[in-house]
Formats: C-alpha cells, structure tokens, sequence
C-alpha cells in the first residue's frame, strides 16, 4: 500500500497501530506520529501573520511535522513480529512494485488526479518524482517509482538511521526549508515511536480498544458510552429515532474530543473522567429525542486520507494498523530522489493560545488514524478473547465507522459483512458555514430524513460515493480460521 497509493500514504506520514499477542491476551500498541519542529512556536506563526482565523494554508511548509511512519514499521516488526523475516525482506515486496511498477487501479487514479494540484503549485518542482510526464497516471498505466524503492531499500537494510539521519533526512530538511519551513537535522533524528497502552470501553459484553491520544480514539469510546444510555435495539436500525440519538452522540463526542484532546506530554487529558460511565450518562442527558440540540458545549469545564490494515495468523495474533500522510498527498513536498510526499498532519493544530491543541515546539497534533480492535469484556487474570481487528479509512469518519459496524452487529444481530453493507450516517461539522450536518447515505428512506430535517438537522441524502469511505474488518473464528470482510465505497460517484 505504501507503494500503490501514493497520494494516501508512504515514508511521509505517520502511522498508529494495536497488537494482540494471541499468546498472553496482552494488546499494545505503537503511535508512530510525529512532532512538530523544534522552532516551529506560536509566536513563529504569529510573527509571520498567521491566526487562529487566518492559519497557514494545509500544504503549506510549516504543517509538515516529522513522519512518524517509518519508525513506526520498524518498531512493529521488531516488536511484534514472528523474527522469520528480517526488515529487509518484509519491504522487499513494495520495493520491488516501486521498481516493476504496477498498473494505476481506477480508484487510485481518480484520486490522483483530484490532488495532483499539491504536487505543482509553486516550489514543488519536485512533485513530478510522483507523476507521469507531469500529468497524475491514468487508470491501467503502469507507474514505477525507483527513488522510493531505493528509500526502502536502504530503510530495509539499515533501519530507522536510514531514514532519520543521512540522504533522506537531508532531503526533508532542504525541501521543507527551501518553502519557507523551520525543520532541521536534530527533529528528525530524535524522532522516535512510543510503545503504548491502548484505552477501551465495554458494551453490550465486549470491548473496544483504541491507541489513546494523541489520537481520537477516545471519540469513538466516548461515542458509545453515550449510546450506552439508550435503547437503540428497540429503536429499530435507521429508523428516525435512532439515527437522530446516533447523530446527537457524535456531535457531542467530537466536542469532547476537540475540547480535550492533544499531545499528553504538553497537556493533561481527563482520560478517567471522560471515560467514566457516569460522565457518559450526564452527557445522554442532554440530548432530546424531539429536537436537535442549538449548541454543542464539552462536557467538563476548562481545568482524507488514510490507508488501513489487518492481519490476524495462525498462533492467534492480531494486528490492526493505519498509515496516512492526512490530506492528498499531504503538504505537496516531495524530497529529493526520495520518492515520497510530505504529510500535512500539522493542520490540524490550533493557532489559538491556550487550546490543549494549539501549535508548539516539539508537540505531537490531535491525530485522526485510529486502528482499533475487538474483544470479549474479559478482565485480568483472564485471558481476553480476540473478535476482530478493525478500522475505517477516512478521518473523522474513523470512530463513526467504528460505533456504526459495532451497533449493526450487537443491537441489530448483523454478521460482519452485512454489518459493512448497511447504509451509513456521517455526521460533520463544517467551519466555513458554523454549523453541523448530519449526512445519510443511500439506502436511507426518504421518510427518516425529512424527520430529522424537522427536528432540526441539515440534513444531505442521499449520499452516495467517498463520504463514507471504506471499512475493513477481520474477525477470529474457531481455532486459527478468521473471515475477513470488506467494505470498498466507489469512489468515482
């Protein structure tokens, strides 16, 4: 994947994952984001007449943070993997697709084209390591990358000093500050991954697992110990009712969650209270089953483009894991014979003073890949059973697809790929017009949306395309079988 969609993922992003050793039942996991430049402060922006209102554009130089993505691949393999393999044989497929080169799929090239501008706006002479004869590839063409098979042969060979300090590292530094950023050698080499503790919630007798912040993880836990509170079986599946409380939920989870997550090492996150069921319960509260709610407050007072994997093997270990350079092609900068894009991951930083959010030297951003995994509610001493390894491509879609495939299966007795096929809400909140929509896929009666357009929604249906994105999943069967179910969107609609 870090080869063939080039313009979601690669060497120039980040990437989170969540490992269940099938041995001991013990899940970890790795954030692999990176940090933002040492230089690059508040006042740096602010000297240069950026403001909350008025931020750097999303390609712009100053949103490029360290990629934390191939840190993150080394560590996964040293960590978590069998050792049959080394680093270098692991790569050794993508490597030789960057060399043979591998025919454009129709989605791929749709993409491409639709972000190719990141690769040519002015100082990105460069970009055209990643087109053909300057244009983005057609569907069927065959696209090679030699520079980025060198990059992952010399990732492969000598691992993350490959990588973080020498060609490539250089590479990132002139593009980077040649286009106005503050990037320089020591960012990049004291990058490392960080090994952590997944956060979980239960509900309905199992739990959900996800990487805790930076990410927003924590969204979709809060999500469903809000729904918690109501009786959604009952509701029926995509009825008026229930959707209405679904599209409430989120909205409150997502404040939440922009209210109080960023990086812990510069902020302090009420992880135990937002988690708490009681929390959840005041927060079900202020929802009205009549009408939608005026204004969303966080709960407590002050104190796109993503690739996604999972693989579940014969001894009964999982891995679940998402890599992303955050918008098309992210920033746009392409190093050097380097073969690879940019992430931009460092948009989503808030440039106003005090928010848990805002820009810093050195601080990780509020990150939106979230692997997730599914297990029985089982507690130490025992053994937690694995049920699924899962994730959704799509930013803030992720922890709504989570929640969503959930309900259909435990309230609504879906197996896992009915569960995929059933339509889908998205529920967004669009800056520009300050206010929140609520979209319905097709596939939604025509009935339920004129409902909730009465009770107050703006309500878009039907939808149809890449809004919802797409969602894999692989369940654990009996013995070492798994079934692996996939929900692929069209996404030229």
């Amino acid at each position: 994947m870090r080869g063939t969609v080039t313009q979601d993922t690669g060497p120039g992003g980040d990437a989170f994952c969540l490992f269940y050793d099938g041995n001991t039942g013990e899940i970890r996991g790795i954030n692999g984001s990176g940090r933002s430049p040492i230089a690059q402060t508040l006042d740096l922006l602010e000297g240069r007449g950026y403001t909350a209102e008025a931020p750097p554009s999303p390609a712009d130089a100053l949103n490029v943070t360290v990629p934390g993505a191939p840190a993150c691949w080394c560590d996964t393999v040293q960590l978590f993997g069998s050792h049959k393999l080394s680093l270098r044989e692991v790569l050794s497929g993508a490597v030789e697709l960057a060399e043979a080169g591998f025919p454009v799929a129709e989605v791929t090239a749709h993409h491409w084209t639709k972000w190719v501008a990141a690769l040519r706006d002015d100082g990105k002479e460069l970009g055209g390591e990643l087109l053909i004869d300057g244009h983005a590839p057609r569907c069927g063409q065959v696209f090679r990358n030699p520079t980025l098979a060198q990059t992952l042969k010399e990732l492969g060979e000598r691992g993350k000093p490959a990588f973080y300090q020498g060609r490539v590292a250089r590479a990132i530094v002139d593009v980077i500050n040649q286009n106005g950023g503050v990037m320089n050698p020591e960012d990049l080499r004291g990058h490392d991954s960080e090994v952590i503790a997944p956060i979980s919630t239960e509900y309905k007798g199992v739990r959900l697992w996800e990487p805790p912040p930076n990410s927003q993880g924590l969204t979709a836990l809060l999500l469903l110990n809000i729904l918690d509170n109501f009786p959604l079986k009952a509701a029926g599946h995509n009825s008026s009712d229930y959707i209405h409380v679904l599209a409430e939920a989120v909205r409150l989870a997502l404040t939440d969650a922009r209210r109080y997550l960023g990086d812990p090492d510069h902020v302090t996150i009420p992880l135990e209270t937002l988690l708490d069921k009681s929390y959840s319960r005041r927060r079900a509260q202020r929802i009205c089953m009549d009408r939608a709610m005026e204004e969303v407050e966080p709960g407590l007072t002050a104190g796109s483009d993503t690739v996604y994997f999972c693989v579940i093997d014969s001894q009964g270990n999982a891995c679940s894991f998402v890599n992303s350079v955050y918008m098309g092609f992210g920033s746009g900068l392409v190093p050097k014979d380097c073969g690879f894009s940019l992430q931009n991951r460092g948009a989503s930083f808030s440039l106003r003073r005090g928010h848990v959010n805002c820009v810093a030297g050195g601080k990780r951003p509020f990150h939106t890949i979230i692997p997730a995994l599914l297990t029985d509610s089982a507690t130490t001493p025992q053994k937690p059973r694995l049920l699924a390894a899962l994730g959704v491509m799509g930013a803030l879609m992720q922890p709504q697809g989570h929640v969503q495939v959930l309900l259909n299966m435990l309230e609504f007795g879906m197996n896992p790929q009915q569960a995929l096929d059933a339509p889908r809400v998205y529920v967004h909140y669009e800056h520009k017009a300050a206010q929140w929509s609520l979209h319905l896929e097709e596939g939604v009666s025509l009935e339920v949306a004129e409902e909730l357009r009465r009770r107050g929604h703006t309500v878009s249906w039907p939808i149809t395309g890449t809004l919802f994105f797409s969602f894999y999943t692989i369940t654990a069967g009996i013995g070492c079988m798994v079934f692996v179910f996939i929900l692929y969107i069209s996404m030229l609609c």
